[in-house]
């Protein structure tokens, strides 16, 4: 398959103006998002789809290939889509990479890949970590203050979603500690075959997604499959820029943590 990684990044953040070319440790964000993409194997190209020519300009400094997009598109995804229908040659299949999503370790944007090498019928990939009791227990706690912070998801035996909500999913009635909890704290970085993106870009919003606010839930809506692939963070904390005391955060989370590429 022909798999490409686009980037959406804009200009126009509310809160952080300019955020792409905001440095971090002494690299842009933008140049740190594209070097984890560059290391991902399986891939055509990693494109930055932007809609001012100052990250055009800056994504061309250090050897990214931008393309321009309207600055009316709603969303990353539309982003996405947008970018590659300027393509001479459309890809079958975009990786879609957050452009502030700066602590994605390359191992797990690669799980995406290599899940559309494995089985290119797939429309949609997405990733989860299985939590453990600790995690699970962090995240009900997290939820007491902030109950529409974070994502699970729950598969059916194969791994395609069943369903994604703010809540947590499935309710265990339950616990049984000697195995990790049946919970899935999603992670919002996404694959489209390019039939799906299409597809996708006719569709209304739906009812399920007005109600949780979640963008995937249009696809599961619509009978599209979501094939949910288990990613494993290896000790790695996740992380991304949407505020400027995120810029603390993930700094310091660098200098623990070290590089990720």
């Amino acid at each position: 398959m022909d798999i490409a990684i686009v980037i959406p990044s804009r200009y126009g953040s509310k809160r952080l103006p300019g955020k792409p070319m905001l440095p971090i440790k002494g690299k842009s964000l933008l140049h740190r998002v594209w070097s984890i993409g560059k290391a991902v194997t399986g891939v055509s190209e990693v494109y930055v789809a932007t809609d001012d020519e100052r990250i055009a300009g800056h994504a061309r400094s250090f050897g990214a290939i931008p393309i321009m997009t309207s600055p009316d598109c709603a969303n990353g995804t539309e982003r996405a889509h947008a970018a590659i229908k300027t393509l001479p040659k459309r890809p079958d299949a975009v990786i879609n990479l957050q452009g502030d999503a700066v602590l994605t370790p390359p191992w797990v944007v690669q799980a995406l890949v290599d899940a559309f090498h494995a089985d290119p019928t797939i429309s949609i990939v997405t990733a989860a970590v299985h939590c453990t009791w600790e995690q699970l227990a962090a995240i009900e706690e997290h939820k007491r203050t902030n109950p529409a912070s974070g994502t699970l998801v729950t598969m059916d035996r194969s791994g395609r979603a069943l369903y994604f909500s703010k809540t947590i999913i499935p309710y265990l009635r339950t616990r049984d500690t000697t195995k990790k909890p049946p919970v899935h704290r999603h992670i919002g970085i996404y694959g489209y075959s390019v039939a799906a993106l299409d597809r996708l870009a006719t569709l209304e919003p739906t009812p399920l997604e007005q109600a949780e606010q979640l963008e995937q839930l249009r696809a599961l809506e619509n009978g599209i499959p979501i094939q949910v692939v288990t990613v494993d963070y290896r000790g790695r904390t996740h992380g991304s820029v949407d505020s400027p005391a995120d810029v603390d955060i993930v700094e310091a989370l660098i200098e623990r943590e070290g590089e990720l590429v």
